[in-house]
């Protein structure tokens, strides 16, 4: 089964791309990993305190985002796509087994492919309106994203995922 392509829409999402020097072998195992993701998912100097991984379709990663002044911020995204080594697609729209969430935001497309010894990366933030769409931007969604990319680059660079 093949991964349908995302289109792009301009007023609804937001796009990251760059091509990285690290494998998408351990790209993947960064991303779905719980103690590798822990390591490089907050843009420092905020951490990632509790993460949990249920790497299937309707299942779900938690996560909770301290602040640098000790401030909370937990993160459910149900699963709905894993193509492994090439595509992951989360949203906090749902909850685990499909259930709605009270306060969805977006939908999440983690997309990767070897070029070289290296790979191309490219996150999508898809949102349902405009207005998120750009909430979302302010927030900083390219120097956060672009951040805990550097990071996780970084963090693979240095050998941690030998572990």
């Amino acid at each position: 089964m093949t991964s349908p392509v995302i289109k792009i829409d301009p007023a609804l999402d937001l796009v990251l791309e760059r091509e990285i020097d690290v494998p998408v072998e351990l790209v993947w195992k960064a991303w779905t990993t719980p103690e590798h993701l822990r390591e490089w998912f907050a843009p420092k100097p905020w951490a990632i305190t509790d993460c949990s991984v249920d790497l299937r379709p309707g299942g779900v990663m938690n996560f909770v985002m301290r602040s640098p002044d000790g401030q909370e911020f937990p993160n459910t995204s149900c699963y709905l796509e894993i193509t492994p080594f090439e595509r992951l697609v989360m949203t906090d729209t749902l909850q685990a087994g499909y259930r709605p969430s009270a306060n969805p935001f977006f939908t999440a497309v983690v997309e990767m492919a070897r070029h070289g010894s290296g790979a191309r990366y490219r996150a999508i933030a898809i949102h349902g309106d405009a207005a998120t769409r750009q909430k979302h931007e302010e927030m900083g969604f390219h120097d956060g994203w672009g951040t805990v990319l550097t990071q996780m680059v970084d963090y693979i660079k240095a050998g941690h995922m030998q572990r």
